[in-house]
């Protein structure tokens, strides 16, 4: 592929596919401007944006190197790391749930995944489908993504105590869960999710470029939580490495920076903040 594809969506959106112009192979999903996704095809387990960067290190450190895990991912976008873990760990099985049909059947023609992967997609809502998912995968599931926006927004309802808790039933004993924050300064939104998900899960960590975590600007801030201790042992030292150094927050530091915070539930949710017009022709991409 060597030029930009494009498709309007049944949503009214606009869906591009363009072409890395610095790394062959790589391409970027593009929805409504703000960039969703980054694949490289010829080597699934590259990973570009910095959020995405921080899921996959946790992916690295779940459990024994390389051995296969259940998963369950909740926003499809380019299936950047379905790939991601039928790469770096194969036997995996996974589950996706994305809303839109037409933008996973657009990225699979044209960025396809790859042959004997063991993943299965699934379309509707990321929660209403939750209740459609195998009995089979409650207590199973080692690696929960969520990773659901509209737009450049998270919708108000994948946000709630409610939600988290609809999600806890499926994780193994020692599973992770991992949700993608996009917030701007001051940290409302992000900090308000951390605390929802402790009344949740006894174990939370935020892991964010130091700037961001602190508020300074708009950005990404991965949230993991577990029933169990989390798998931080060598999380600070590869967050710190570049090209976008980041820091760990857990434990009492994790405490002090949810402060008075509130909990989100079903009644009080709303979407996440919106970013400033033009961040992402600044920036180039979201995470």
């Amino acid at each position: 592929m060597t030029a930009a594809l494009e498709l309007r969506l049944p949503s009214g959106q606009r869906a591009v596919i363009e072409p890395d112009r610095w790394a062959d192979g790589s391409y970027t999903l593009i929805v409504d401007g703000t960039p969703q996704s980054h694949v490289d095809l010829d080597d699934p387990a590259r990973l570009f944006f910095e959020y995405v960067q921080r899921i996959g290190h946790v992916i690295d450190e779940w459990g024994e190197p390389g051995a296969p895990l259940t998963a369950l991912h909740l926003g499809a976008g380019a299936l950047t790391l379905p790939r991601y873990v039928h790469a770096t760990r194969p036997g995996s099985r996974q589950q996706v749930i994305e809303l839109d049909e037409s933008l996973v059947a657009f990225v699979r023609e044209h960025l396809p995944l790859p042959r004997h992967s063991s993943i299965r997609l699934r379309y509707g809502d990321a929660r209403a489908t939750l209740g459609r998912l195998p009995a089979a995968l409650h207590g199973a599931v080692d690696l929960i993504v969520v990773d659901v926006f509209s737009g450049a927004q998270i919708p108000a309802h994948v946000t709630s105590v409610e939600f988290y808790r609809e999600l806890a039933v499926f994780l193994a004993p020692g599973g992770v869960l991992a949700v993608n924050i996009a917030d701007g300064p001051g940290l409302a939104f992000a900090r308000g999710q951390a605390a929802t998900l402790q009344l949740v899960l006894p174990e939370v960590a935020a892991l964010a470029e130091t700037s961001v975590l602190k508020g300074r600007r708009f950005g990404n801030v991965v949230l993991i939580a577990s029933s169990t201790k989390l798998p931080l042992e060598w999380m600070p030292r590869l967050m710190a490495r570049g090209p976008h150094p980041a820091t760990v927050t857990a434990g009492a530091d994790l405490t002090r920076w949810v402060a008075g915070a509130s909990v989100v539930s079903d009644q009080n949710a709303v979407p996440s903040p919106a970013p400033s017009a033009g961040l992402f022709t600044m920036t180039g991409r979201r995470g």
